[in-house]
């Protein structure tokens, strides 16, 4: 099949069933073509250092040199992914000289590397605990004292409730010492940055039962001659006026400290303290986002381009009502000038050699790193060009992809709305009869806390070019849309989203764009705990899939992991609405299909919640189907399992669904009280 326009003269459109249409988009190429990002940074040459995670490789986590031809530095026998938090992040990190410092997937342990060294292999910084229960992450180089300086997560004593810290871990000497710890006393600890002179450290900290984004605290400490902190100072989220949640502390070349914080106007952004006086101002105040949530350790909003006595030119990303924008910053004038690339949405930024690295994505292209030259007064971009894509083969799909329309519709609560994404079906060669509407599959993002964008993504693809419509919800509680916004879920996981989700699937059956007959929903952690509920608890939806969904909300509070050990009596409250707000309490008031995917060393959400409702929907004669995968986690990364979870989905809801037959050939997984 030609994967080109047609010409409407030589190639009609084939009349078909919404969700039967062929399309090359297949399985395969969404679980094996698109590489995860994990980080970038640039060596002493301005070269571009990337972490790619690879499906095809397990998911192994690999350092890449750009250049005309990649290299990778990592080798075969090593991975680089970091444990801390569960979710990781900040994995690695590359010196003024080029040494690399990566955390190894496998033992947990840091290694060294020289990435100039051809023959260099990495050595091991840390001890060897037997066993993997010490990680780190999210670490800066000092050269004063030649040492890394790290965020460490020790589970030594209590795998369930491990001793977090910021430590230093000695560059220098062939014996491995045990890091010496420099900050301690609190729950959590990130983005450990020192100044140019190696004589500050700013860190973020925070204690439960909060999470980063509910209220923290930045510090900053004088480091003495013998390289300990003996003197401290609390920046912002110590004032009793403020409400705030700091995070992102960055250090100017001339010194000064800058931030990202949500105070006053409830929206994170772009702060600088005054250090001679202990205030903090703001650079660019806007009713935008400069940050994200840290459910990971090392993202990077913004860079100081250039600094001087009279201004500070920084480039940044912000979203502001569902749309992200990259930008200049000049805090002299206080103005922001956009800058035009071909991605229109955006994360992480990295400063290179008179150009910024980019990470982002578009409608129409895949997660992928842009270089952008800049002029010469740092305004304006000259040019921009693609050097890393995550699939850089789908463009050839082009002809198929379904650009996302952003929908605002009415929740619950008089005079509130939500936001969402909506993918019509969309394929050259086909399309449906006029009295037909189209099956509509309602995702409900993870998190709870988190954000769907509206960049390409294979896996909605996948769906809309069969001729599904879909649609990826931002309900109430998700991030992007400022303090106010994200509040609303506190207290009421269980409400809000689920209302959000139904009430976002019966707006699109009112537009005309769905059949209520063939409503589905689909989500995985958090999202997966919204679709179980609002199949429990509502009656929208013809049937679901849960990926690595919470059933029971009182299992997840006592078997959780510590960074969210607490989060979860935010989102709920009572212990009363912990048992009422759980669907597997309430399996009689299931009525529709459910498919559920399971890691089987999962930590986040353990394998006995998927068995636990699975069990009970088999036993209430539901059609249900459980599917465990041996060696994945929270989130599938294996390729071969990201395709079976995505093929397995379609077929399912094909068959329980009905009223089509899907193109491809796939064998159906057996579903216990449907098949005989």
């Amino acid at each position: 099949m030609s994967s080109s326009s047609p010409d409407d003269a030589q190639t009609p459109l084939t009349t078909a069933p919404y969700g039967s249409w062929k399309s090359p988009i297949t399985a395969d190429i969404v679980s094996g073509a698109s590489k995860r990002l994990g980080g970038t940074a640039v060596d002493s040459r301005g070269r571009l250092v990337l972490l790619e995670s690879r499906p095809n490789e397990s998911g192994r986590g690999v350092l890449v040199l750009q250049g005309e031809t990649p290299i990778d530095i990592t080798p075969k026998d090593f991975a680089v992914r970091t444990l801390t938090q569960e979710y990781g992040g900040g994995a690695f990190q590359i010196s003024s000289d080029d040494t690399l410092v990566f955390s190894n997937y496998k033992d947990q342990r840091l290694y060294k590397q020289h990435i100039t060294d051809k023959g260099s292999s990495p050595k091991p910084i840390t001890p060897d605990y037997g066993a993997p229960a010490v990680t780190y992450a999210d670490g800066v180089f000092d050269s004063r004292f030649n040492r890394y300086v790290t965020v460490r997560e020790d589970g030594r004593q209590d795998r369930s409730n491990p001793i977090t810290t910021i430590v230093e871990v000695n560059l220098s000497g062939e014996t491995l010492e045990e890091p010496k710890v420099l900050v301690s006393g609190n729950d959590f600890y990130a983005f450990p940055r020192l100044d140019p002179k190696c004589e500050r450290l700013a860190w973020i900290e925070w204690s439960h039962p909060n999470m980063p984004w509910d209220k923290a605290e930045l510090w900053v400490g004088y480091i003495s001659e013998s390289g300990n902190i003996d003197k401290r100072i609390c920046v912002a989220g110590c004032d009793p006026k403020y409400v705030e949640s700091p995070t992102e502390p960055k250090w100017s070349p001339r010194g000064e400290l800058f931030f990202v914080t949500d105070r006053k106007n409830g929206f994170w952004n772009i702060h600088k303290w005054i250090e001679s006086t202990n205030e903090v101002v703001s650079v660019y105040p806007l009713d935008g986002e400069f940050a994200k949530p840290l459910w990971v350790f090392g993202t990077n909003s913004y860079e100081i381009i250039e600094c001087s006595e009279e201004k500070n030119i920084i480039a940044c990303s912000y979203r502001q009502k569902g749309k992200s924008y990259l930008g200049i910053v000049d805090d002299s004038q206080g103005s922001c000038s956009l800058l035009d690339i071909p991605l229109t949405d955006f994360d992480s930024i990295t400063l290179g050699n008179q150009c910024l690295y980019v990470e982002g994505a578009s409608a129409v292209l895949p997660p992928s790193v842009a270089r952008v030259t800049l002029d010469q007064h740092k305004m304006k971009a000259l040019s921009s060009e693609i050097v890393w894509s995550s699939s850089p083969d789908v463009l050839k799909y082009e002809a198929f992809f379904s650009v996302p329309e952003l929908i605002e519709f009415p929740t619950e609560v008089p005079g509130q709305n939500a936001y969402a994404y909506f993918y019509p079906p969309t394929n050259p060669f086909y399309n449906a009869s006029m009295e037909e509407k189209p099956p509509l599959l309602v995702k409900s993002h993870g998190g709870p806390t988190a954000e769907s964008r509206g960049s390409l993504n294979l896996n909605i693809q996948y769906w809309t070019s069969r001729g599904w419509a879909f649609v990826d919800v931002n309900y109430g509680g998700s991030t992007g849309y400022g303090r106010e916004y994200r509040e609303r879920l506190l207290r009421r996981w269980g409400i809000v989203d689920i209302d959000d989700c139904c009430g976002c699937a019966k707006y699109l059956v009112s537009s005309g764009k769905a059949d209520v007959k063939r409503l589905c929903i689909s989500g995985g952690s958090a999202g997966g705990y919204t679709t179980l509920a609002a199949l429990a608890f509502r009656d929208v939806f013809k049937a679901g899939a849960s990926l690595y969904g919470v059933a029971d909300l009182k299992m997840l509070k006592e078997e959780g992991h510590k960074f969210e050990s607490r989060y979860i009596d935010n989102l709920v409250g009572e212990e009363k609405d912990f048992y009422e707000r759980s669907p597997i309490n309430f399996v009689d008031k299931f009525s529709c299909p459910i498919v559920l995917f399971q890691g089987l060393e999962d930590k986040v959400v353990t394998p006995d919640q998927s068995r636990k409702i699975y069990k009970a929907l088999k036993e209430k004669g539901l059609p249900v189907a459980l599917v465990e995968y041996e060696g994945e986690q929270h989130g599938f990364r294996k390729a071969e399992n990201i395709k079976y979870t995505l093929e397995q989905q379609m077929v399912f809801f094909a068959r329980v669904v009905g009223g089509f037959k899907v193109a491809d050939e796939i064998t159906p997984l057996r579903i216990d009280n449907f098949d005989p």
